[in-house]
């Protein structure tokens, strides 16, 4: 039987269309500014990139930092958009960050799991994404229904190929990876460019949902140090780019050769899944909800945590 939290997991994918067939704006400015925290600041680290990618400058600054000490981040601040993003829409950096925004004069606009979210009152304008109502304290379904939301914001469009690459990638980890982390206490998330900000999330379930050491990394960094904590137990989840899939695969190799056992996502691995960006946020949730029934965890209630983080 599964927990609720595999349960939500699984069953993210009508959110998904319902959120393919809404309206969404394409956003435009000078610069793009992206902000979140926690999960959806690594979504905003994604976003940037793809924004980049499009050919719209942008950047991604944690909410508490936008909010506090914008002119760390972006020396010149002329002609820019401001775009938040809030599961619960009531988290207190994010909405800081709109609210101080246009306090500047700065447009805003903000994509929420919860209608009528406070951050939509914020920022003036933003988009309401809905998620499955019984998802928990860990982000899910929302994580994914707002990354694809601002995908679409970056004028990106998601077809159904990806929500069926996402289904195959998340059934093959569910059939495959149980012997790969079975015991296993050290766990290493890469990824480049758009991947690094799944890196970050693929590394921040793990810790989240059962209690366990990850870090993430850019692939070619990893080499510079961080590597020397590779043994035989580890575990290490390669989202391959394209474009440098070959120097990636080399560098899984060498962890292979150290003792890790690799997930990889788009290339070679122990394991060796479909996808990449989006179409790997839910294989990447249900790891984590396996790594934790391998330890006794239960997701619904983890450590330290509550749904909403607000600041009195």
């Amino acid at each position: 039987m599964h927990s609720i939290t595999e349960t939500v997991i699984r069953d993210q994918f009508p959110f998904w269309q319902m959120a393919l067939r809404q309206d969404v704006p394409q956003l435009a400015a000078g610069t793009i500014v992206v902000t979140g925290c926690g999960t959806s600041y690594n979504l905003a680290q994604s976003l940037a990139c793809a924004f980049n990618a499009q050919g719209q400058r942008a950047i991604a600054v944690p909410g508490a930092e936008w909010a506090r000490r914008p002119e760390s981040y972006l020396a010149d601040c002329r002609d820019i958009l401001v775009l938040g993003l809030s599961r619960s829409g009531t988290t207190t950096e994010t909405v800081q960050a709109m609210t101080a925004s246009r306090a500047r004069g700065w447009p805003c606009f903000a994509v929420s799991c919860a209608e009528r979210a406070e951050i939509l009152q914020a920022a003036g304008q933003g988009l309401y994404v809905p998620t499955d109502p019984r998802e928990g304290i860990v982000m899910s379904v929302s994580a994914s229904v707002m990354l694809l939301a601002g995908l679409r914001l970056v004028g990106i469009e998601v077809s159904g190929a990806v929500i069926a690459t996402a289904r195959q990638a998340m059934a093959d980890m569910v059939a495959g990876a149980e012997p790969l982390i079975r015991g296993r206490h050290h766990f290493v998330y890469l990824g480049a460019g758009a991947q690094y900000g799944l890196a970050t999330e693929g590394s921040l379930k793990l810790q989240e949902m059962s209690i366990t050491y990850s870090q993430a990394f850019h692939p070619m960094e990893y080499r510079h140090g961080p590597i020397s904590l590779i043994d035989h137990q580890s575990v290490v989840v390669m989202l391959y780019s394209a474009e440098t899939a070959a120097e990636e695969a080399k560098l899984v190799a060498e962890v292979q050769a150290k003792g890790a056992r690799v997930i990889g996502f788009g290339g070679p691995g122990d394991l060796q899944l479909p996808g990449a960006g989006l179409a790997t946020l839910p294989a990447l949730q249900i790891l984590g909800e396996m790594v934790a029934a391998q330890k006794g965890i239960d997701t619904t209630s983890p450590r330290h945590l509550t749904k909403v983080v607000v600041l009195n």
